[in-house]
């Protein structure tokens, strides 16, 4: 697309990181892509499959893997050489922390959905950014019925992990896991999934609750600046998402759930005061194991122990704001047919 402003849409938007003006271009086998604000791009087939899928990178400006991934993505759909079947939503998500090279610039932007972004009296562009993509996702999912809507929100973990890639189930209020979405991250190479174990504020979460979306946190692995991320780590995952935006007809194979590590959440520690310290080193890896009794982290007076015979902990970071998650601690759940549709 010579010539055009969607040549190096990232670096447009990088370029305008809070607000970029909407403008709609064609491609040419009829596609239409409409540019809905700064890195927001929905590409409307003239003929599209039976899925609506929303692919997010970049909610935390340093994970940098998933944003070269879906640039790659979408300028494969822009030249040609990926031809998009689906009505999809790319999401390109603080572009301002991009900029600075840091996880986000004032405000954790995955803990201000569901319209956490109008709690309190606090503001910044953050929150305006979170209002604006809670509607841009609206806007998305409700301009047809009968799709299957998918929102493959996708990280990367500030540290490493003894699993190195692993997906966060939102909490599914009672309603069955989808054997389909675990067939499909399982062959991405996503072989751990974390069952949430409650509502909370992230991007995934307000999909799934707000428009019944198969809808996924993915983490691909560990942080790292832009241009040192190495590709083949994520290629199946790339690989299925080609299937998924190119192939209507396209399955992921069938699911062996004895290839699958599930956990569940047992206890989350949550930093009240910066008092607030971990008992381990800071340097330990997601999903690192404690046995019981182990003296886990304290907060003036209070100490989280484990509680169960083992847990693991995730995403520890005691840098994070008062009142919120600092850890989740989890342990070994299994998953049986009973609990899949």
């Amino acid at each position: 697309m010579n010539g055009s402003r969607l040549d190096d849409f990232l670096a447009l938007s990088r370029a305008n990181p809070w607000e970029l003006a909407p403008f709609q271009e064609s491609l040419p086998d009829g596609s239409q892509v409409q540019v809905w604000d700064t890195g927001v791009i929905c590409i409307e087939p003239a003929v599209p499959g039976n899925r609506d899928l929303v692919l997010s990178c970049g909610i935390h400006g340093n994970e940098t893997a998933p944003i070269e991934l879906c640039e790659r993505l979408l300028n494969a759909i822009l030249s040609g050489r990926l031809p998009c079947r689906q009505r999809l939503l790319f999401i390109f998500g603080n572009l301002a922390a991009m900029n600075l090279g840091v996880r986000e610039v004032e405000e954790n932007l995955n803990r201000l959905f569901s319209g956490a972004h109008a709690r309190g009296e606090r503001r910044n562009n953050e929150r305006e950014r979170a209002d604006r993509l809670e509607q841009y996702v609206t806007r998305f999912f409700q301009a047809r019925d009968g799709a299957e809507r998918l929102h493959y929100d996708l990280h990367t973990a500030i540290r490493p992990s003894a699993h190195e890639k692993f997906a966060i189930y939102p909490f599914t209020h009672g309603a069955p896991y989808s054997r389909r979405q675990l067939a499909f991250l399982c062959s991405s190479g996503v072989d751990t999934i974390l069952l949430a174990h409650g509502p909370t504020t992230t991007f995934s979460y307000f999909s799934a609750q707000s428009f019944g979306a198969h809808a996924f946190t993915v983490e691909l692995g560990k942080v790292m600046p832009f241009g040192q991320n190495d590709a083949r780590r994520f290629a199946a995952m790339e690989r299925n998402l080609e299937h998924l935006i190119g192939e209507p007809a396209w399955r992921p194979p069938v699911l062996d759930l004895d290839q699958v590590r599930v956990f569940r959440v047992c206890q989350e520690i949550i930093k009240q005061s910066e008092q607030f310290c971990f008992q381990f080193s800071d340097s330990v890896a997601n999903f690192s194991a404690f046995s019981a009794g182990a003296l886990l982290a304290e907060d003036g007076e209070q100490q989280w122990h484990v509680r169960e015979s083992e847990e693991a902990v995730v995403f520890p970071n005691a840098g994070v704001a008062k009142g919120q998650r600092a850890a989740l601690m989890v342990s070994a759940v299994e998953l049986t047919a009973d609990m899949l549709e």
